[in-house]
């Protein structure tokens, strides 16, 4: 963060209730922060196992994004304005080429297609319940939660009636539903260290 935003954020306490054009003022791209309704949410920084897991899903959805041509997937510093009054930061978003034209140079203006968020002991409850309730109500098509801590792994597809239903694992695998045939083993996740990114690439028919 530059001194700059460093004291614009002195001037305004975390707790403080700002305007979003107030909000867009402090923030630079060393500042991960979302912003709900009026208030300045700044995140620690990522556990190792958290960076980890991020690195390894990214690799293997961008591999298969690129080599099906479906869109964009973009890492854990980008913001999402999900509505006015309403900023994200997921921890992998995937936008499809028919909604491309959402993705400016510093966000996404609208929903995404697909989310990633991979729970820390700090978001426990705004991974499972508040972002689950904001990007269904966004109308995001998918939505995947991967807990290490408590080794579980949800894919959440919305149905017809707006509402995001649990994809059932099948022969240990949970597929997703926007990225076709993409499909991982939750167990994978869990492992330490966790598998050759390039085997799994293999596996998965990516490479």
């Amino acid at each position: 963060m530059d001194t700059i935003a460093r004291e614009k954020l002195k001037q305004k306490p975390l707790d403080q209730i700002m305007t979003e054009a107030e909000f867009l003022d402090i923030c630079d791209e060393d500042l991960r922060a979302e912003f709900v309704e009026g208030r300045l949410i700044v995140h620690s920084p990522a556990s190792l196992t958290h960076v980890d897991l991020n690195g390894f899903v990214y690799t293997l959805m961008k591999l298969y994004v690129e080599k099906h041509n479906l869109g964009r997937v973009l890492g854990d510093n980008f913001q999402t304005r999900l509505r006015p009054g309403l900023r994200r930061i997921p921890d992998l978003i995937f936008v499809s080429s028919a909604n491309k034209v959402r993705i400016t140079k510093t966000e996404i203006d609208g929903a995404p297609d697909l989310v990633v968020e991979i729970v820390s002991p700090d978001s426990v409850e705004r991974d499972w319940r508040d972002k689950y309730f904001e990007y269904e109500k966004a109308k995001i098509r998918e939505y995947w939660v991967i807990d290490p801590s408590n080794q579980r792994m949800e894919i959440y597809i919305l149905n017809a009636r707006g509402k995001f239903e649990s994809q059932k694992k099948e022969k240990g695998v949970l597929t997703s539903n926007v990225l076709t045939k993409f499909w991982l083993k939750p167990e994978w996740l869990w492992q330490e260290p966790l598998p050759n990114v390039l085997k799994v690439a293999k596996e998965l028919k990516i490479i």
